[in-house]
């Protein structure tokens, strides 16, 4: 649970991995090679169901390729989780996470996360937005290529956010991943793909790293209380601080950790609440596709996906037929800070 280097106490019982002023600065520049770095942010998106959504993305520096991206009804812990978890696991971890102060991403977990993995955490300055120019620049490219074909029409056609997850990951695979970038020169995900292959976390490390945990003191019948619930522990840690790691959807289970050791687990005595109070899941609907009417620029990109299943999109099929240009012609050049 510990990171690759020491640095100061933090609130959270863990060691942040730099300090503030020692944390390295990302201005204009790319990074030397894929997975050295991947920056963090949310979209605020379209409302689906009558509720707003939210996109948390993570991109890789050196090659633009998402690493990251999901559509979620909350900008909080959970949805970030969410989003992040899948890609360590298929993409591999970063050697940075860049992120801004936005509250999902100070949040304790995030930074327990992170040290278990042994990435290094970096927050931009408030009013320094340096190094954040790549990843501003894909939210203007998702609001104009992406979000533009969700009218208001289209939009109420969604079944939930499932179907507009989907549709995301069809557009970003066909039409984002294999275009070339103007900056680079390449495609963002060959560009990706040339560093690897990735190592990737044990999935028993990258469970234990997506716990939360909170901190308690056993009291004299060796008991803990966490949201409601009580648990017997070990009666040896009578009196002691104890850190309770556990999945937030499932209260039932608690791992018991001492001095950093690990120290059994928690026997459930009364259980109110199974749980974490934050730990507020989302209703993903069926992925049945409403019927289509006239041109459904996204439904083919979709069903595009699904056929070719990972082979390179045929541009062809893109071109406006009553320009002749793509519709990723006009792409804007990189953002001054990027």
């Amino acid at each position: 649970m510990s990171g690759r280097s020491s640095g100061c106490s933090t609130g959270t019982g863990l060691t942040a991995l730099v300090t503030a002023e020692a944390a390295p600065v990302f201005g204009r520049f790319e990074a030397s090679r894929p997975n050295e770095i991947w920056t963090g942010d949310a979209l605020h998106a379209i409302r689906v169901d009558g509720r707003k959504t939210y996109l948390f993305a993570f991109l890789d520096d050196h090659s633009r390729a998402v690493m990251a991206a999901r559509f979620g009804f909350a900008e909080d812990a959970v949805r970030l989780a969410a989003a992040l978890r899948p890609a360590l696991a298929s993409r591999g971890v970063p050697e940075h996470v860049y992120v801004d102060n936005g509250s999902a991403f100070v949040d304790a977990w995030l930074l327990r996360a992170c040290a278990s993995l042994g990435i290094k955490l970096v927050h931009s300055q408030p009013g320094r937005p340096q190094g954040r120019g790549k990843i501003e620049r894909f939210f203007r490219t998702v609001r104009g290529q992406f979000l533009a074909e969700l009218t208001e029409d289209r939009a109420a056609r969604l079944t939930g956010l499932a179907e507009l997850n989907r549709l995301f990951t069809a557009w970003t695979e066909t039409v984002y991943h294999v275009r070339e970038h103007s900056e680079t020169g390449q495609p963002p995900l060959a560009r990706w793909e040339a560093g690897g292959p990735f190592p990737l976390p044990a999935p028993a490390a990258l469970a234990d790293a997506f716990r939360w945990s909170e901190w308690r003191t056993v009291t004299k019948t060796a008991t803990v209380s966490l949201h409601g619930n009580s648990y017997q522990v070990n009666p040896g840690l009578t009196g002691k601080r104890v850190e309770l790691v556990f999945d937030p959807f499932d209260l039932t289970v608690l791992w018991v950790r001492c001095g950093s050791r690990d120290a059994g687990t928690a026997t459930p005595h009364h259980i109110t609440r199974h749980a974490h109070p934050k730990a507020r899941p989302e209703p993903l609907p069926g992925d049945d596709a409403p019927r289509a009417t006239g041109i459904d620029y996204l439904a083919l990109l979709d069903d595009q996906h699904t056929k070719q299943d990972g082979e390179r999109v045929n541009y062809t099929a893109l071109i406006n037929p009553e320009t002749g240009t793509s519709d990723n012609d006009n792409d804007g050049q990189e953002d001054s800070r990027g």
